[in-house]
């Protein structure tokens, strides 16, 4: 008999985008979604249709576009909710409604006001409802790892009777340790009546940093779905990271006799494509896609390296699209060496993109002497923006030393025309943020700024990631450039234009889900 197949829901841009900075406007979901089919995802939660009217247009447009997974749509046991979900569902090929409600005593008596029968009577008015919308119907018992054992088998079976077909077992705040969420898998499953008939579904966060390995807890005693996120973005510490559930259900096979339908070979390309859109980089030594996750520099390590492969990786870089590339292009190669470099890396450029692409590739390769495949993943995620440039850089200049006060003076184009202004800070950054302000007419406030090297040698890229707060609103931004300040204007200048996008459609309220 061959492996069972566990079923990838990917839930990056509900929870995902509640993780603070990572909101994104709709073509940039758009975008995601349409890396997550490629990826072969078999759910994508698209979002919380009746959060917001931004919430309903996505999920609404990805239902439309993205015909391959399943599109589910996440909402409470209300009725509002759920025709709402249904709503924007409507056109989908494959579509899911996904409701919830806490079951927890902590939630049910502080946060709801309800007592055990009532939660019970609302979940069963809430599945009923859904059922008669749509066949595939989702149920998630907010809270159920502190939640009484006894009370979920209760709930579980009202929501089976009422046409469920997953039930969700989350560890909304990251509290369960495997060995105990392995106990309450077990336990519902001799339980819960006829719970084969459905889809066991589980859905971690990651405050103990333990978020993976309860997800493979549960999948080993016999939950057949995993909720995660690209990168593992979401909520407080956020959720579990699909690549490292996804690879770890690959690497061990032998202890883990299941499998999934990931393009795993698009796992780095949908972890940067995330990082792009977001402005969130990827930590360094995050595990499958961190950009040290294959480097290896203790001698020991290096000599085992040379010796054979496997004694210290056991996987290879390019099993998840980490290419390691001899090709290298310079400032005499043309568009068609470009395009078809930017393909073998998964990025099919359209003429207009491309037209920039070069343009800022014969720019950065008068500068450098060789341009390595990191640099035009630079290129590539910084000017391939889908963000309305309101404001375009034209020019920047700075001065600083330790005798002088910094300044730099910063000239943007509009539509209008160009303006320049000049400014002092505390360092050069911190005098182009303050010149861009005058410029903008914002006032922002710097709250992360990282840098790091794309490339290697002198003349490496500088990749810029900034958050950067608005009238209390976060906001992210990433630049590029040989030139840390250029690349540190151009990340500001960023987030600046995602404001000026956001502030033309504008959201009517935030999202209440909080699973």
């Amino acid at each position: 008999m061959g492996a069972q197949r566990i079923a990838i829901f990917d839930t990056t841009l509900r929870d995902g985008e509640q993780s603070p900075g990572c909101s994104m406007n709709l073509d940039e979901k758009l975008q995601m979604a349409r890396q997550l089919e490629a990826l072969e995802v078999d759910v994508i939660e698209a979002g919380f249709p009746v959060a917001s009217d931004d919430d309903f247009a996505a999920v609404q447009a990805i239902a439309r576009e993205c015909r391959r997974p399943i599109i589910a749509a996440l909402c409470r046991t209300i009725p509002k909710d759920i025709e709402r979900a249904w709503e924007a569902l409507s056109e989908a090929a494959r579509p899911r409604i996904h409701t919830f409600l806490a079951t927890s005593d902590i939630h049910l008596t502080h946060k709801l006001q309800k007592t055990r029968a009532e939660a019970l009577e609302m979940i069963r008015e809430g599945v009923t409802l859904a059922k008669t919308l749509t066949a595939d119907v989702e149920f998630s018992a907010e809270d159920a790892t502190r939640s009484d054992w006894d009370f979920l088998v209760e709930v579980f079976t009202v929501a089976l009777e009422a046409g469920a077909t997953v039930l969700n077992v989350p560890d909304t705040v990251g509290y369960t340790v495997p060995e105990e969420y392995s106990r309450l898998i077990h336990h519902l499953r001799k339980q819960v009546p006829g719970i084969d008939r459905a889809t066991i579904s589980v859905h971690c966060h990651n405050d103990l940093g333990l978020a993976a390995a309860n997800s493979l807890a549960a999948v080993a005693a016999g939950a057949r779905q995993v909720e995660c996120t690209v990168n593992g973005i979401g909520e407080r510490a956020g959720n579990a990271a699909l690549e490292e559930v996804v690879m770890a259900l690959s690497v061990r096979r032998d202890t883990l006799p299941f499998e999934t339908g990931i393009r795993k070979e698009l796992l780095y390309r949908t972890s940067q494509t995330l990082a792009n859109i977001t402005g969130i980089e990827v930590q360094p030594n995050k595990a499958i896609v961190g950009r040290n996750a294959f480097a290896h520099e203790a001698g020991i390590h290096q000599h085992g390296m040379l010796s054979h492969r496997s004694t210290y990786e056991i996987m290879t870089p390019e099993s998840v699209g980490v290419r390691r590339s001899s090709l290298v292009l310079g400032k005499h190669s043309g568009r068609h060496a470009l395009a078809k470099r930017f393909e073998e890396l998964g990025y099919a450029l359209d003429r207009v993109e491309l037209d920039k692409a070069y343009k800022l590739f014969t720019k950065l390769s008068d500068q450098k002497k060789e341009i390595f495949d990191e640099d035009l993943l630079a290129i590539v995620q910084d000017g391939i923006t889908h963000i309305p440039e309101v404001f375009k850089l034209r020019t920047v200049q700075a001065t600083a030393g330790t005798a002088v006060f910094a300044t730099a003076l910063v000239t943007l184009a509009t539509e209008t025309g160009e303006a320049t202004e000049t400014a002092m800070g505390d360092g050069p950054v911190n005098a182009v943020f303050a010149a861009v302000d005058k410029l903008t007419g914002l006032s922002g406030r710097l709250m992360d700024f990282r840098v790091h090297s794309v490339s290697r040698g002198a003349d490496a890229v500088g990749e810029v990631f900034v958050q950067v707060e608005f009238d209390g609103e976060p906001y992210g931004g990433k630049g590029a450039s040989t030139d840390i300040v250029d690349a540190s204007v151009r990340a500001y200048l960023n987030a600046v234009n995602k404001v000026f996008f956001a502030r033309r459609t504008p959201k009517p309220g935030a999202s209440e889900a909080r699973r």
